[in-house]
């Protein structure tokens, strides 16, 4: 398998996790230092692995949380890191999504998340250079 397919493979797996409720399998994909950081919809900047965590903790224990699918996923690696861009498809908004990896111990760990609104959908003919995914 190539990084990139590593890479998306852990991509699913984080928002599979997420639709499962699985909070362990979700705490399992993030990197276990306090160099890891996330940013959800409205929230300010959350830095530390005991704060991300937490966090991730706290939306899944809410029963009310939002049902989100991963759409569009691209990677892009670059030696021992990579990111995936993506739609975040919840509950009927699309929201675009930055989730970045790191190796660590030879296996693709996350290292940061990022979602926020869209102002409006672009389609790929709107775009000059036809490198965006929307």
């Amino acid at each position: 398998m190539s990084d990139a397919n590593d890479i998306l493979a852990a991509n699913a797996a984080f928002y599979a996790a997420f639709a499962a409720g699985d909070f362990a399998a979700l705490a399992a994909l993030w990197a276990d230092g306090d160099g890891i950081s996330c940013i959800h919809p409205g929230w300010p900047a959350i830095v530390g692995r005991n704060a991300v965590i937490g966090s991730w903790r706290d939306i899944l224990s809410n029963p009310a949380r939002p049902q989100i699918v991963c759409a569009e996923p691209h990677a892009i690696v670059d030696r021992d890191h990579g990111h995936v861009v993506c739609l975040e498809l919840v509950d009927g908004a699309a929201l675009a999504a930055a989730n970045h990896f790191a190796r660590v111990g030879g296996a693709w760990r996350m290292v940061h998340h990022q979602s926020s609104a869209i102002a409006q959908m672009i389609s790929p003919d709107d775009n000059a250079d036809g490198r965006s995914l929307h």
